[in-house]
């Protein structure tokens, strides 16, 4: 696997996560604590998230059918970004599995000096 795939995949988890997060807050801002405004940033926040966490579910699908996991594994990195917090977890755990994996494969791909 090219560490491009991990790379791509860790950056969109990092915003689908900072974007749901801010989601969140602008969610309560609105609706819990009546904050003038919050309507509007729910809604851009919103819309942000909603189209970047399709593009988090085209890299982490990619990512899981090259690293070869089951359904089960693939279902779990899918939804991460759909809890606050759970895609940096989650993205942590994966990077520590396929890192060696991917330093391995371009270790073995690097040309010989003669």
């Amino acid at each position: 696997m090219k560490s491009s795939v991990l790379t791509r995949y860790r950056v969109m988890a990092y915003v689908t996560g900072v974007l749901l997060i801010v989601l969140t807050l602008s969610v309560i801002a609105e609706y819990v604590l009546h904050i003038d405004g919050a309507s509007t940033a729910t809604g851009i926040v919103g819309f942000a998230h909603g189209w970047l966490y399709v593009v988090y579910l085209i890299f982490a699908f990619d990512l899981c059918t090259k690293a070869k996991w089951p359904l089960g594994r693939m279902v779990w990195v899918l939804l991460a970004g759909t809890v606050p917090t759970a895609a940096f977890f989650v993205e942590r755990r994966v990077s520590r599995e396929l890192a060696p994996k991917v330093i391995g494969a371009e270790k073995v791909a690097e040309p010989v000096e003669v």
